[in-house]
């Protein structure tokens, strides 16, 4: 491979790289957003310590769990603590003349990026009711040894990448992986204190939409390089199909969404359009590279029609998410799986069955894991605050600091409780 050509290759992954870091401001804002203004605090650092103990443990064991390297093909493989360093410049080149090969550097700090993001979905979904400590011994454990696991099973080049499973950016690897592990915690933790009555379903908004509203805006930019960085190459063409495709299916997400939620509610839902985009965004994340412009648009519109259907579903079940995380990522990562095998080049019910059989033992891989490990943390040091916390805020119980004044807390409070 050229010399110029390589580094425009690892040039644009590293700019990928950065483009996906600022998705976790994009979390960190939607999530700030969708909760009330006395979990602001708890739900900022969070999504802080997220990122920082996703890199050092991914680091630490997850990259060596993830591309354990050998034939692949395997259930489970381990390469060694840390990354290996690349070889020179002349080496790299030469195992690039038939493809390029990222630097162990470039890669590493890429695909951490996607490894702090799956830890970043649990923290929406059980917002206002963890313990902060549990949560983060959770996703310690979490991100070092579950999402690597099932993430070799295909990027890793194990048995599902044999079998022929398809997963472009992550709509199962990334985002349902992140959805189950959510539900497990959703499950073992119990709704929000009043959140379901006698009466029926009590609304519990979240403070701030122009946040949540910004948070969305900053997951759609970040995706250019969620889902472009995942050409692993800076192929003009490929990557700017990979852009096309991601942006249609993103609108056509925040119109399915729009039309599905008025004839649901008879109102026009900011919640559920912003969650639409997302939902179309997360959708695709499996075919990107696949997907014609006008089958992008569908998949997206589908994904986005579920999210309101998805939300009233976990409501009667009585599963509280306050910020939609299980409807955006784990149900539309599902949808987004299977339609690789609906639409697209491969397209086809051989290629429907393995999508099927992929997210499927992905997916109870990783409910189970999440599950035992949520359970072990619930007897024995406890997941979820008491009611007087709860009712509090876990900003002033589990930080003793607010995120605004506390004239304004304390009146906010009053309100709401």
């Amino acid at each position: 491979m050229d010399e110029g050509l390589y580094i425009a290759n690892n040039l644009w992954i590293l700019i990928a790289t950065i483009l996906v870091f600022i998705m976790h401001l994009g979390f960190a804002s939607l999530e700030a957003g969708l909760v009330r203004k006395k979990n602001t605090v708890n739900i900022l650092f969070k999504n802080t310590m997220i990122v920082s103990i996703g890199l050092l443990t991914y680091y630490i064991i997850g990259y060596g769990l993830m591309y354990p390297g050998g034939e692949g093909g395997g259930f489970f493989g381990f390469k060694q603590f840390g990354i290996e360093e690349p070889g020179d410049l002349a080496s790299l080149l030469a195992a690039s003349s038939e493809g390029f090969v990222m630097p162990s550097w470039t890669d590493f700090i890429f695909q951490g990026m996607f490894a702090a993001t799956c830890a970043t979905i649990v923290s929406g979904a059980v917002a206002e009711r963890i313990k902060l400590g549990s949560f983060l011994i959770f996703v310690t454990i979490f991100v070092a040894i579950s999402y690597p696991i099932t993430g070799m099973w295909q990027w890793g080049g194990g048995w599902l990448n044999v079998m022929g499973f398809y997963d472009f950016a992550g709509s199962t690897l990334v985002h349902a992986v992140g959805g189950f592990a959510a539900l497990a915690g959703i499950l073992l933790l119990g709704a929000r204190t009043g959140k379901y009555t006698d009466k029926g379903i009590k609304p519990i908004p979240g403070h701030s939409l122009p946040f949540a509203t910004l948070g969305v805006f900053l997951l759609w930019f970040g995706w250019f390089g969620f889902n472009g960085g995942s050409v692993l190459s800076a192929d003009a063409a490929s990557v700017g199909k990979v852009f096309v495709t991601t942006s249609l299916a993103a609108a056509g997400g925040t119109v399915g969404a729009f039309i599905i939620s008025y004839v649901m509610f008879k109102t026009h839902d900011l919640s559920m359009v912003l969650n639409g985009v997302l939902g179309g965004l997360v959708g695709i994340t499996a075919g990107a590279d696949l997907m014609s412009p006008m089958e992008a648009i569908a998949i997206g519109g589908i994904a986005g029609a579920i999210i309101p259907l998805s939300v009233v579903f976990f409501d009667k079940m009585k599963l509280d998410d306050p910020v939609g995380a299980t409807s955006v990522h784990l149900v539309c990562g599902i949808w987004g799986t299977l339609a690789v095998g609906i639409f697209g080049s491969s397209a086809g019910l051989g290629q429907l069955w393995i999508q099927f059989v992929g997210v499927s033992t992905i997916g109870l891989f990783t409910f189970a894991f999440a599950f035992i490990l949520f359970y072990i943390l619930k007897v024995t040091i406890g997941i979820r605050v008491t009611e007087e916390e709860e009712l509090k805020g876990l900003d002033i119980s589990e930080h003793e600091m607010s995120a605004y004044s506390s004239s304004d807390t304390v009146a906010y409070n009053l309100n709401v409780q």
